[in-house]
């Protein structure tokens, strides 16, 4: 059974598998292997000094009245190296996300050809982009150029760990590919390392050198960091394999070269084509949008603008702003492995357990004040998948109703805040996260209302959906709510040092994962070995999502210079379509979209689009990420790709996927209704933050 929500990742239609890495004895895959691990070790090691740092800040400020200077600076210089540093960790341990809605169905051999496929292409964007990162971070060296903070921090310093980052991922991704196929002779295993080093030493030589092949646009450096990987993959993988990869990149290529100069509507249909195109031939998704943006850079542009995948890898992710991010899982990973999730659900068992359905009740309950710590939906979902769950089948509750409340429950995780998607939300539209925490709580409340209702009808209406439960003693209640305890202090802790302005979300996140921690200490959980392990799962999930952030900040980077969202903006003001109709059309595509592809992963590549054309039409940004957030709840619970019901399929011993979906469905249902009455009482969003603002 996973022990964290990051183990819950699905690589099959119904099977949970993480790809654990194993030690293989040719030196090439220990090679790898230890730097990989060697990277997780100083990025377990930094997300903790970052901790220490936050929490430090937030206590000399509040209580010695003595705010420091450099906390912010250096708390994000070291958020920067944990994201890039732990893109190989990841790599290696399989988090990065993929769409698998067509790999998955592909038997062994074929799947294993299309994965090989997919790391090539994948491996060309990270090489490309470490090229770039690697020039840019020399120039930064040379011209002296210091960071405008009080500490006035050389640039290349911080920028050293986004080259030494891609570098190592693009190693990882090698040693992804040398896992999936082995070569057989010693020629073809020492072959690939020995191109590398060539390769590597050419670029060198090359420098900061532009030199331009046949007035092509294609450089030196370009071209030869293509041949050598068509001669790598055709020393490892087989001509057939280097073919793929050549072929798509040229493919590609010619369709972006004949249609760069025609319409903006078929260049924009062009980047979203090809977009699915990566993602359905299982291209990792940050990886697919970077590809899409390399090509994009390289052929939709009267002179080729490469080096922009240097800047945008290093100012996407270099915003004191995204470090709340770690600080919000890491708070919630330590909560799981302190074990007090468990008495969390007695506590509400023994409160809701008399009303119909009171278990299912409990698990609502639950999942509330478990989102309300943790900000993310995955944690809610693994956590009460393995508490409430197993609990509720014990006592007789059918399958559909036990899966269906757990799955919406957990949908919770990113409406009631603090929520990892609102963090990236108001990171990419420039909108106040505690603004958006705010707007998310009265709707949030509502909907546990509509869940508990819900279950409410289901157990009086539905024979056989639950059984009847005994009542509890109004005296073990009121003792029950000593179990309650931790979780009112991280929630007074975390809120309300968020709400009362004593400290930014950050602070809130890093002080919350302490007081998780100390939790761990109380319940005498905590040793070094468990330390690292959730340090090690926090870079791991911060890193898959920092490589989607990255991937949508250089393909919205190419959307944005092409005009296209303007262009769009101007479609919908000239055709005078009524607002609701645009809506409907945007949460449709939303919906559609969440059928295959992550949530976050759905956010980040449209908002580049809808964002310009919903504000245009009047809506308010806040009241629109809240109601964005639900349409990506609705995706997270929705089939092919909805995470949470992998998850719980894969937690669930012999529940067919198919009962879990049928059991979540009244609960889709309500949700969207839900977003219906929004549109039309927009108060009750915004409502909460005016009031705070008055």
């Amino acid at each position: 059974m996973p022990h964290s929500y990051l183990d819950a990742v699905p690589h099959e239609s119904e099977t949970l598998e993480k790809r654990e890495p194993t030690d293989s004895p040719h030196p090439i895959s220990r090679s790898i292997d230890g730097l990989c691990s060697l990277a997780g070790i100083i990025s377990a090691a930094g997300l903790l000094i970052m901790t220490g740092i936050i929490c430090f800040e937030v206590i000399s400020r509040y209580f010695f009245n003595s705010p420091t200077s450099w906390s912010i600076e250096i708390a994000t210089y070291i958020f920067v190296a944990i994201a890039f540093l732990g893109l190989s960790v990841a790599q290696r341990s399989g988090s990065h996300v993929q769409v698998e809605i067509l790999v998955s169905r592909l038997d062994g051999p074929r799947r294993t050809q299309v994965e090989l496929s997919a790391c090539w292409i994948s491996l060309f964007f990270v090489g490309v982009a470490a090229w770039q990162m690697a020039k840019f971070n020399y120039r930064e060296y040379v011209n002296g150029t210091r960071d405008w903070g009080l500490l006035a921090t050389p640039q290349w310093i911080p920028e050293l760990a986004v080259s030494l980052g891609l570098i190592l991922f693009a190693v990882s991704i090698l040693g992804e590919i040398f896992r999936l196929r082995p070569p057989r002779s010693m020629f073809e295993q020492w072959i690939v390392p020995l191109i590398s080093l060539v390769l590597v030493a050419g670029l060198l030589l090359i420098g900061n050198e532009r030199i331009e092949l046949f007035e092509s646009g294609l450089t030196l450096g370009l071209v030869s960091i293509f041949v050598a990987l068509f001669a790598c993959a055709w020393a490892w993988s087989g001509l057939r394999i280097a073919s793929v990869f050549a072929l798509s990149y040229l493919a590609l290529g010619l369709l972006y070269y004949a249609l760069g100069d025609t319409s903006k509507l078929s260049v924009g249909l062009l980047l979203v084509g090809s977009l699915l195109l990566l993602l359905l031939a299982g291209v990792r998704v940050g990886l697919a949008m970077g590809v899409v943006g390399l090509l994009g850079l390289l052929l939709l542009f009267s002179s080729p603008n490469l080096a922009m995948l240097a800047d945008r890898s290093w100012t996407s992710i270099n915003t004191f702003t995204l470090t709340a991010i770690p600080m919000f899982v890491l708070m919630g990973h330590f909560l799981i492995r302190s074990g007090v999730t468990s008495d969390l659900f007695d506590t509400m068992t023994c409160w809701f357990g008399r009303m119909p359905g009171g278990l299912a009740n409990a698990s609502v309950g639950a999942s509330a004040v478990f989102a309300a710590v943790s900000g993310s939906s995955l944690a809610t979902a693994a956590t009460l998948g393995q508490v409430a769950a197993p609990e509720m089948m014990r006592r007789g509750y059918s399958a559909r109703l036990t899966y269906g409340v757990v799955a919406a429950g957990a949908t919770l995780g990113i409406l009631i805040p603090p929520s990892i998607a609102m963090i990236i939300y108001g990171n990419v539209v420039g909108v106040s996260i505690t603004q958006l925490f705010l707007a998310g709580m009265v709707p949030g409340a509502i909907l546990i209302g509509l869940f508990i209702t819900t279950v409410l009808v289901w157990s009086v209406f539905v024979p056989g959906a639950a059984p009847k439960e005994e009542s509890r003693r109004l005296g073990e209640k009121v003792a029950s709510l000593g179990k309650l305890l931790p979780f009112l202090i991280l929630i007074t802790a975390v809120l309300g040092s968020l709400y009362a302005g004593i400290a930014t979300p950050t602070e809130a996140g890093g002080v919350g994962a302490l007081i998780a921690m100390l939790l761990c200490l109380q319940r005498k959980k905590l040793t070094v070995k468990l330390v690292y392990e959730t340090a090690l799962e926090t870079v791991q999930v911060t890193a898959f999502i920092m490589l989607i952030v990255v991937g949508a900040a250089i393909f919205s980077w190419v959307f944005d210079f092409l005009q296209l969202p303007r262009e769009m903006v101007e479609y919908v003001q000239g055709s005078n379509l009524a607002p609701w109709v645009v809506m409907l059309a945007i949460g449709g595509v939303y919906l559609a979209l969440g059928t295959i592809i992550e949530s976050i992963s759905m956010m980040l590549m449209t908002l580049a689009v809808t964002y310009p054309i919903v504000i245009s039409l009047g809506f308010d940004p806040i009241w629109f990420g809240v109601v964005l957030v639900l349409l990506i709840e609705i995706g997270l619970v929705t089939p092919p790709v909805g995470i949470i019901l992998f998850i719980l399929r894969g937690l669930s011993d012999s529940v067919p996927l198919k009962e879990i979906v049928l059991g979540v469905v009244p609960f889709v249902l309500i949700m969207l209704s839900f977003i219906v009455f929004l549109y039309f009482f927009p108060e009750v969003v915004l409502w909460l933050p005016e009031k705070m603002n008055d």
